[in-house]
């Protein structure tokens, strides 16, 4: 008996040492090879989220956020919605005035047509519109709430910009937002461990997430039945993206943000976007290789 419980403890060893993935140290010189391809500043970080591993390159260097400043935006405003404060059901009245100068679908909405709180943040995340987030904002109540609840999760770097008193020169230097690869991330790994509020606040926070329309990049060569949380972040000199995988062997969380690049072009060999994709698939060998995945001729068309 003692010689088969021995057997069955020593076969559940093996099956978990041979489940688990190379330690993140073997990445550092294909990341490192990625990011110097970029003729600009590199962050990134990755994260183990069952061995609590982590790898970085420049994770706590600040760099703009772009659109990712919506996932602080979107969690302030649900934080809202969970004390009372609001109701994420309630009709809004959209008016001509609220338009952000760009490719938004609400400027498609006829002036004083009625809309959803909840259907407003839905297209601040998954369609990235720049005026809903604007709204969100405000009903979040204002940048300067938003960054104090920033503060009170313990982010020291992560902070709305825009429409915010006291952060001109921020705003200057880093547009919308300001934050680290590392602070992203640990963003997404609060909303999947509830940590960010109660508990039906940190799912509604990861349905939003999950629910992406810009899936070009990261996403894009990743297996499309795996599922993810994540926001993405572009402007001329920077492009970002944060994801959280729920991978085979357990979940992994990763940020790339890049600053100052040369490249500025909007087609889909930016160096930015370029590295979106390598690190991405990188990472996607290196959790899941029983898993192996390339995206099908003719992606490039959708």
């Amino acid at each position: 008996m003692l010689r088969l419980i021995a057997a069955r403890a020593l076969f559940v060893l093996a099956a978990a040492c041979a489940a688990a993935p190379p330690p993140l140290s073997s990445l550092d010189g294909d990341l490192r090879a990625l990011a110097a391809k970029v003729r600009g500043d590199v962050g990134i970080y990755v994260r183990d989220l069952r061995s609590g591993e982590e790898w970085s390159l420049a994770a706590d260097e600040p760099f703009p956020t772009a659109s990712l400043i919506k996932v602080p935006i979107l969690g302030a405003l649900l934080a809202r919605v969970d004390r009372g404060e609001l109701d994420y059901h309630q009709q809004l009245t959209w008016t001509k005035d609220r338009l952000y100068p760009g490719e938004d679908l609400l400027g498609s909405f006829a002036d004083g047509q009625r809309v959803e709180l909840s259907k407003v943040a839905m297209l601040m995340i998954t369609t990235s519109d720049n005026s809903a987030s604007l709204w969100c904002q405000e009903l979040a109540g204002t940048g300067t709430a938003i960054n104090e609840w920033l503060a009170a999760q313990g982010l020291a770097t992560t902070r709305v910009n825009s429409r915010t008193k006291g952060r001109e020169a921020e705003q200057k230097e880093f547009g919308w937002g300001v934050t680290t690869p590392r602070e992203m991330c640990e963003l997404l790994v609060r909303a999947r461990d509830g940590a960010l509020g109660s508990r039906a606040m940190g799912e509604e926070l990861q349905r939003c997430l999950a629910r992406i329309y810009w899936d070009a990049e990261a996403l894009s060569v990743l297996p499309p039945s795996v599922h993810t949380l994540s926001k993405q972040g572009a402007v001329n000199r920077s492009r970002s993206e944060v994801v959280l995988v729920h991978a085979p062997r357990g979940d992994y969380v990763f940020c790339v943000i890049t600053k100052n690049q040369a490249d500025t072009s909007w087609t889909s060999d930016n160096e930015g976007f370029v590295l979106l994709r390598a690190v991405s698939a990188r990472l996607w060998r290196h959790f899941a290789p029983e898993r192996p995945y390339e995206p099908p001729a003719g992606r490039e068309r959708f």
